[in-house]
């Protein structure tokens, strides 16, 4: 769908509605779970284990998945302190789709599938693991059938980057016209190697706004800019991804320090689920569904 133009910079800006997939694991969530569980289903594994944060869209789009699918689940949360608290909105999902939470410390948590807990479950309930925000070979497959044919009248494509899987599939399916832009929201130096171990291809580039990126932070501006938003266009955007994405291009194109193209797709990647917790966490009023 088409948003607000700036024809005074010529630049045109379209949003693919990736949210609109599947309601509690929409858009890259969706995609990077696909292959993942037709793959266990066609293996002797039992179920699944999974890492993510308190309020991980990951967590909650493979419990959806999980439960549709009729298999076990158990999601590795990090912080211990976690356990003796009423669950947010998103861990609630989470288990009321049936996701065994497990809560671990945060130093435990970064040795993911190696921590003590992980690797016991594993080998005593038969799982397979899926990496913290689903980021693998199979995600990538997945995220390559986002862009289809009706894409290629644009010559970039932008997408909010959290582990790097969603635009590895975008580069790897990208035309050749196109340049994927990707815009980081988490500080982590790792997330260019993690890209070139799934594509080969050089036809993308990793951005980040300096002053707002980041899972912690709750903005003003970006709250009346979302809401602004959804009055215009009745376009719901998440609070963690799309939103600062397209909050970011916006003031780039503004500022004249846009530089990639001027007929740009923007992917939404879904993460609504989030905003309950988002306003729970922090209290503001995010438009919520």
């Amino acid at each position: 769908m088409p948003l607000p133009k700036f024809e005074e910079k010529g630049v045109s800006v379209h949003l693919k509605r990736e949210d609109l997939i599947f309601p509690l694991a929409s858009g890259n969530k969706w995609r990077k779970l696909k292959y993942n569980f037709k793959a266990l289903k066609a293996s002797s594994a039992k179920g699944i284990l999974t890492f993510g944060g308190a309020y991980s869209n990951h967590l909650a789009a493979a419990a959806a998945l999980a439960a549709q699918e009729q298999i076990p689940i158990v999601g590795i949360v990090r912080g211990e302190e976690l356990a003796n608290n009423p669950l947010n909105p998103t861990l609630s999902q989470c288990k009321a789709n049936g996701m065994q939470l497990v809560f671990v410390t945060r130093s435990e948590y970064k040795l993911k599938a190696l921590g003590e807990t992980a690797s016991q479950l594993v080998a005593a309930k038969n799982l397979v693991v899926l990496p913290e925000g689903g980021t693998n070979k199979l995600a990538v497959k997945g995220c390559m059938e986002i862009l289809t044919n009706d894409d290629l009248r644009f010559n970039v494509i932008g997408c909010a980057v959290g582990t790097g899987g969603t635009l590895a599939g975008l580069a790897a399916s990208a035309a050749a016209h196109q340049k994927v832009v990707g815009f980081q929201m988490v500080d982590d130096a790792t997330i260019p190697d993690r890209i070139r171990t799934f594509v080969a291809r050089d036809n993308w580039e990793l951005i980040r706004h300096s002053s707002y990126a980041g899972y912690a932070n709750a903005d003003k501006r970006l709250v009346a800019f979302a809401n602004e938003l959804y009055k215009k266009t009745g376009v719901l955007l998440d609070p963690i991804y799309t939103a600062p994405m397209l909050f970011q291009l916006v003031q780039m194109i503004k500022d004249n320090t846009w530089s990639f193209g001027t007929n740009i797709l923007l992917i939404h990647t879904g993460g609504t689920q989030g905003i309950a917790g988002y306003n729970y966490q922090y209290q503001v009023k995010w438009p919520e569904p």
